[in-house]
């Protein structure tokens, strides 16, 4: 009997055929009882400082130097100061990186030594997770999992772990922004810690709907009534305590739920707390970007120069030259009149609770309320959720309002809400912009390379076709709204598709001699089916532990080319792409490894406009139907080396 179960145990980690393989000195057997001596557990969150105690904001004494607005002309002093810390942190992760991606002809370790002491002469490395609902997330985590080198035989040959060390910026906007918000709400988990949870959370566990509430190990632990009670709650306390409130707040609730590994989903907890985490403090995170769109109230159009906000741990503004300006996150919710808290007020703590802030990127909710009918809710509860969105919907409350607007009477020659009392904010793709380069092509920040990782739904399969990268390209021309951002020139969307340019990686502005400013390289990383049909619908509800799992081994693999199934210099390749702007800032020559990868994967201005036929991509390795089915993939080592000790010990 326990031969067998050897077998099948091994037969089961015969399906994790590539993205994190078997150890070769590692039996199932092992790997099952380090997995019972170890288990995953999912980190403790940031802080619940909300003086309130729960999800309304509350009044707080001023500090001595009272927080005021500053125009967005430089970074902030505090991102200068942190900056410090973070680019020294990643030399060590970046050498070790460079290093196993093994650029032929190349002394990566030399070159990093050389430059180590010159911040400027550094790769400054950012990565983008687009927007589109689970899908996102989920196809951002394989991306994000196949970067982190904490990650089950991340640093193997063919694998790209390390890479999130070595990155300064990580963005994020809409499912983006859950992926980015809930690893830094939950202390910087790892993706397999979040995918795998542990007893009792609720935390990434996507098979109930946050239409339905959660489930942990199978047990409802509240009633769909008792959690839409909580939720009203808490949402009637910010009311109570004088703040508007919006479609938002409830979503933003709910989302928590699945989000934040603490009980009710934090309510206590914000965002502005991740600037108070010891690993942030030391600069051995990446620093977190949400991204939104401001939306005038009583219209429903967002066009492509409407303002583009980001929230950070320490601030919340624009860029734009309409806004201009930037708040401090952690009082964002004090009564701001012309930059600056009136004397005779106090300050608010609270308001930029963590769900609400995810909510706010992610404000597609007129879209949603149309799937509520197909859940499998109980009726009284499904009438409940749709006469509270359809009565905040009739009130122009489809929105995330901002009240009071932090920039109030601020910039009035330029800022739109200038003499509005309430800022209101909408999903950050719905100005066509789904992956978040806004803040990290500001020229500020010198980025040098940027993955961006889409994963929208453009074509009626919901696979992206550039449609984004597109958008920002043409905002970056409008100098009405551009603010000197620069962003290499990018083909249209039926070029994509016909060259296959959304079916692989593809490389644009590799030749930075022909920018009109201080442009990043982007690295394009699209959405495809390599061993899963990963374009499941932005208004999915739910996910099953077999295709969330599956989704993010896509991901994964999208992000390794397969583990260099399709092209083993993919690592490589990646490589040269992050030191490509450093070589030409200190002069050095390109190795010749570098310039074959750029011969691959460099648009080369080729175009191709006409109308392309139905887009349906074949698999690019194999179809993970039979891991899919046994709820076993092959990311997951200890997955598997559970799910063999379980075997065993039945046995």
């Amino acid at each position: 009997m326990r031969g067998l179960i050897t077998i099948l145990a091994a037969a089961s980690f015969n399906l994790c055929h590539g993205s994190i393989v078997l150890p070769r000195d590692a039996s199932p057997e092992v790997l099952a009882a380090e997995a019972l001596a170890a288990p995953i557990i999912v980190a403790e969150r940031a802080l619940p400082n909300s003086p309130s105690g729960g999800y309304a904001p509350a009044s707080v004494d001023c500090p001595s130097t009272r927080p005021t607005l500053r125009e967005a002309s430089s970074l902030s002093k505090s991102e200068v100061s942190w900056l410090e810390k973070r680019r020294n942190n990643t030399v060590a992760p970046m050498q070790a990186w460079l290093s196993r991606m093994n650029i032929s002809g190349f002394d990566a370790n030399s070159y990093i030594n050389g430059i180590k002491d010159n911040a400027t002469a550094l790769p400054n490395i950012g990565i983008a997770v687009s927007g589109g609902g689970y899908r996102a997330l989920m196809n951002g985590a394989g991306f994000i999992a196949a970067s982190d080198n904490r990650t089950n035989n991340a640093t193997n040959t063919g694998q790209i772990g390390g890479l999130l060390q070595a990155t300064t910026y990580l963005a994020g906007l809409s499912g983006g922004g859950w992926l980015v918000g809930s690893i830094y709400t939950n202390n910087f988990s790892s993706v397999e810690d979040l995918r795998d949870g542990s007893k009792g959370s609720s935390v990434w566990q996507f098979g109930n709907s946050i239409f339905e509430g959660p489930d942990n190990d199978g047990i409802q632990v509240l009633s769909s009534a008792d959690y839409y009670h909580d939720i009203v709650n808490e949402v009637s306390d910010k009311q109570n305590a004088g703040f508007n409130a919006s479609i938002t707040d409830y979503w933003g609730r709910a989302l928590s739920y699945q989000l934040v590994n603490a009980t009710n989903g934090g309510p206590q907890y914000t965002f502005s707390s991740i600037a108070q985490e010891p690993n942030f403090m030391n600069g051995d995170t990446p620093f977190p970007f949400l991204v939104t769109d401001e939306r005038s109230p009583n219209t429903a159009i967002v066009s492509l120069n409407s303002t583009v906000y980001e929230i950070n741990p320490f601030e919340m503004g624009s860029w734009d030259p309409t806004t201009y300006a930037m708040a401090p996150l952690q009082y964002i919710g004090s009564n701001f009149s012309a930059g600056s808290v009136p004397s005779n007020e106090k300050c608010i703590e609270g308001f930029d609770q963590v769900g609400y802030m995810m909510g706010t990127s992610s404000t597609l909710f007129n879209q949603f309320l149309l799937q509520i009918n197909a859940t499998s809710i109980p009726s009284f509860v499904r009438d409940i959720f749709t006469n509270i969105l359809t009565g905040l919907g009739e009130d122009n409350n489809d929105i995330a309002q901002w009240e009071p607007n932090p920039f109030y009477h601020f910039n009035n020659d330029t800022n739109r809400n200038a003499n509005s009392t309430q800022l209101t904010l909408v999903d950050g793709g719905e100005d066509g912009q789904n992956v978040p380069l806004y803040p990290l092509i500001q020229p500020q920040r010198h980025v040098d390379v940027i993955f961006a990782v889409d994963s929208s739904a453009d074509t009626d399969l919901n696979w992206p076709n550039g449609t984004s990268l597109i958008a920002t390209y043409q905002r970056s021309l409008n100098n009405t709204i551009q603010n000197n951002t620069a962003f290499p020139s990018i083909p249209d969307a039926n070029t994509f598709v016909n060259l296959g340019l959304n079916t692989r990686p593809t490389f644009f502005g590799c030749n930075a001699s022909n920018m009109t400013g201080d442009s990043p390289l982007i690295v394009y990383i699209p959405n495809a089916p390599y061993v899963f049909h990963s374009n499941v619908s932005t208004f999915d509800p739910s996910y099953d532990r077999a295709d969330k799992i599956a989704i993010i081994e896509n991901g994964y693999d999208v992000a390794t080319m397969g583990n260099g199934t399709l092209d083993k210099e993919w690592p490589t390749c990646m490589a040269c792409a992050v030191l490509s702007r450093s070589l030409m800032r200190t002069g050095t020559a390109v190795p010749a490894a570098c310039n074959t990868c750029f011969d691959r994967y460099c648009w080369n201005g080729t175009t191709d406009s006409s109308t392309p036929g139905n887009y349906t991509p074949a698999f690019k390795i194999a179809e993970l139907s039979a891991a899919s089915s046994m709820g076993v993939a092959k990311m997951g080592i200890y997955v598997a080396a559970l799910t063999a000790a379980l075997v065993v010990m039945l046995a």
